[in-house]
């Protein structure tokens, strides 16, 4: 199991990783943050929303599954968030160089620090 730190040190090795993030939906803070290029307090209070609505918008569907990734494709970068298996009230934040990530490389590392991370 790793730490935050730990976590997003390992995100940060992904080829294009700019930036990446853990979150508390509760609250829209930051529980840990590494990388740059991106306002990464603005991100984390921002995608709280797209967290909300999502889950929002899946109960109002009647929908009783849960969210493996939100994928967010901008001209220039991909943005991954993903709520924790463990606990879902937690999402990581994910943020790649389009031109030198490999997108499905980048969603299996998020994956797995999905899984191997502890709080």
């Amino acid at each position: 199991m790793s730490n935050i730190t730990e976590t997003l040190t390992a995100l940060l090795d992904t080829d294009g990783a700019m930036a990446a993030a853990v979150v508390d939906s509760g609250s829209g803070m930051l529980l840990g943050s590494a990388g740059s290029g991106i306002d990464l307090d603005a991100a984390a209070a921002g995608n709280t929303e797209v967290v909300r609505a999502k889950l929002k918008t899946m109960k109002a569907l009647g929908l009783s599954d849960s969210i493996d990734d939100i994928l967010i494709t901008l001209s220039s970068q991909y943005h991954i968030i993903r709520p924790l298996t463990s606990n879902p009230e937690v999402f990581i934040y994910f943020v790649l160089d389009k031109a030198k990530s490999n997108l499905a490389l980048a969603r299996i590392n998020a994956k797995t620090a999905d899984t191997s991370l502890s709080l």
